[in-house]
């Protein structure tokens, strides 16, 4: 983590494994076991499926990215209920949402950055969470995603505070080391307990 004398204006979030459970990993995994296919391997093809195909940063549709899918695993269910089984496992952590009506609360202003698709609109309207932020950062109307570093240095720019006063929280550690070398503060954490603390605990310094 780096350290900073400047007090944290903004925080945030990642969306998938800190503001809601991980559902494309849990999904994923659903599906493998319908099909008998190995939960790891077509966790790890869909990740880099997803990117590749352009489907995160909204150069592909949902579409593009199943039939990619189906180049190499077979599955017994259309699209839609592939996408189904995967959005029914993004389920809110209620005590994060508690969390950000609190930093709000106290004049912090709060977003999400994600790398989500437009799954994440949908998600949204099932759910009613973007009225809960100031801002909402998805790679998909971005055109791009957290492996390009620039994305934190815009959206902290948008956000109108400098890099050390923002915090991002993410599970991924990868994301989290891009954020660090553009000069925000960032936390790893994939727990609604450890994002808690270890905000809590970089707020008091």
């Amino acid at each position: 983590m780096k350290n900073s004398t400047r007090a944290i204006r903004a925080v945030l979030f990642d969306f998938g494994g800190v503001l809601a459970e991980e559902g494309f990993r849990a999904g994923l995994h659903a599906i493998a076991r319908l099909n008998g296919l190995d939960p790891e391997a077509l966790h790890r093809h869909g990740i880099d499926t997803v990117y590749a195909s352009g489907y995160v940063t909204g150069k592909a549709r949902e579409a593009d990215f199943w039939r990619l899918m189906r180049n190499r695993f077979h599955f017994g269910e259309d699209d839609a209920a592939l996408t189904e089984i995967i959005l029914a496992r993004f389920t809110l952590r209620p005590e994060m949402i508690e969390l950000v009506r609190d930093l709000r609360s106290r004049g912090l202003a709060c977003a999400i950055l994600s790398d989500q698709t437009d799954w994440l609109d949908r998600l949204d309207r099932r759910d009613d969470f973007y009225r809960e932020f100031d801002r909402v950062y998805c790679s998909y109307r971005l055109g791009k995603s957290k492996r390009d570093a620039n994305i934190f240095s815009e959206v902290v720019a948008d956000l109108g505070v400098m890099p050390d006063e923002a915090l991002f929280l993410d599970d991924d550690p990868g994301n989290v080391e891009r954020a660090l070398s553009r000069g925000l503060k960032a936390l790893c954490c994939d727990s609604a307990a450890g994002c808690r603390a270890g905000l809590q605990a970089m707020l008091a310094g």
